[in-house]
């Protein structure tokens, strides 16, 4: 472990450093120069269903009605749900959020960040989720929480991404990992990839970035270092101004102005969002490694449930060329 790192990390750099390197949860730069390589056990993975569409999950906190009627209107659309989990907006625990997704009738992707949980409560989550059928957790370190969120709750980073996903191998679970292709190291990046598949990932969902070459340019490079397992590539869903803002809101994610140019300029920028998300998802599904797309975002300022609404639509529009 780096004592110096503020996210107590053994297997960094996380994906929230800087533009410029700097760390994301203090004044400096980020203290892992490079990826440090993966040498814990190297577990088989256990085998995926790699989904053609994940959409992310966004509902109104702590209200099992409204989990019941987002999902029933991204079902079908969607061969599994993201459920993320965001420092600034707490929710039901994964194990319940699970089961009232699987009582909904979606498949479920649920995230489990170390910032919260210490190895106990991870491992209880991951044994939980088990029991219920739910098959895959995204494994994060997780962002930090911002100094005006909750300043009286601890942080705990016991422990951290790929730790958590040789955890998750361990118990049977299929997990997947974010990887931040414009993060830096920008060209140790792909690597890093590699070692969270050495730990025992078994699939991959990628930050959004401006263009597909940037994917096309990572997956290339990821592949040739040794990269096998399937690839989610993010599809970036907005149709206003603010949910476009909340896509680029995190460290090393942008969009392509030109794009947010055109949509929000258009007469009718929900139908340009839909056509534009449809476009990136043509382009990434072509990427020689990408097996899906994940449609990233909240999509709309008007509400979860419109943001679902939209999320459906460009979906069921993915599926339509996916079977023709």
């Amino acid at each position: 472990m780096d004592l110096d790192c503020p996210k107590r990390m053994h297997y960094g750099p996380c994906g929230g450093v800087r533009p410029d390197g700097q760390c994301e949860m203090r004044a400096g730069e980020c203290v892992f120069p490079d990826v440090v390589p993966w040498s814990g056990p190297q577990p088989t993975p256990s085998p995926p269903s790699a989904p053609r569409v994940l959409t992310d999950f966004s509902c109104t906190p702590f209200d099992e009605s409204d989990v019941a009627a987002t999902a029933g209107i991204l079902a079908g659309s969607a061969d599994a749900v993201l459920v993320g989990e965001h420092q600034n907006r707490p929710d039901f625990p994964p194990t319940l959020m699970g089961r009232l997704l699987l009582e909904a009738g979606v498949t479920p992707w649920i995230t489990l960040s170390c910032r919260d949980r210490n190895r106990v409560v991870l491992e209880q989550e991951l044994r939980g989720l088990g029991s219920l059928g739910v098959r895959t957790v995204l494994c994060v370190t997780g962002d930090g929480r911002g100094y005006d969120v909750r300043p009286d709750v601890t942080q705990t980073f016991d422990l951290d991404g790929p730790r958590l996903v040789s955890l998750a191998s361990s118990v049977g679970m299929v997990a997947a990992v974010p990887e931040t292709p414009t993060a830096p190291p920008v060209a140790a990046r792909p690597l890093r990839l590699v070692e969270k598949q050495r730990a025992g990932a078994s699939l991959a969902v990628l930050n959004h970035v401006p263009f597909a070459g940037m994917v096309a340019d990572f997956m290339s490079r990821a592949r040739a270092a040794g990269l096998s397992i399937p690839v989610v590539a993010a599809v970036a869903v907005f149709t206003d101004n603010v949910s476009a803002a909340v896509l680029q809101g995190l460290p090393g994610l942008t969009l392509d102005p030109e794009v947010v140019g055109e949509v929000l300029g258009a007469p009718d920028p929900v139908a340009a969002g839909i056509e534009a998300a449809v476009a990136e998802a043509r382009a990434l599904l072509s990427i020689e490694g990408v097996h899906g797309v994940n449609l990233s975002g909240s999509a709309s300022a008007s509400g979860t449930r419109i943001g679902a609404e939209i999320k459906a639509e460009v979906g069921r529009r993915i599926k339509t060329e996916l079977r023709a």
